[in-house]
């Protein structure tokens, strides 16, 4: 029995590992993406040019491997989040979404798989 459960906890472990933290599954995306300087703070945050929330210094972290990865590591709950949030940066702040395609992907590499994902294709 012992060793069941030290099996079980290392595939959890392993599972966890393979997915970004599950905590931001019920991230209110909603409100971040109507609230104009909520947005602004989050984009702020994720270009260096403002103070970062416990949140916008996870998801600031995460931000180049999601692109490299397509959101390789996202649930399929963050996965639509992220897709939300992008989509409201690229209507509201396009210059500022570009700025973050530069910072999070210099040599635009994963530009087109990315933006793929942003359209759920």
């Amino acid at each position: 029995m012992k060793t069941l459960v030290v099996l079980a906890c290392v595939l959890l472990s392993v599972y966890a590992a393979d997915k970004y933290n599950s905590k931001y599954d019920n991230f209110d995306v909603e409100t971040l993406i109507t609230n104009e300087r909520l947005l602004k703070s989050y984009i702020n945050c994720f270009l260096d040019k403002g103070r970062c929330t416990a949140e916008g210094t996870d998801f600031k972290k995460a931000l180049p491997e999601a692109i490299e990865t397509t959101c390789g590591k996202c649930t399929e709950k963050q996965k639509l989040n992220i897709r939300k949030a992008i989509r409201a940066i690229q209507q509201k702040y396009p210059g500022q979404w570009e700025d973050l395609v530069k910072k999070n992907d210099p040599s635009g590499k994963h530009r087109a798989n990315f933006d793929k994902f942003i359209q759920g294709s």
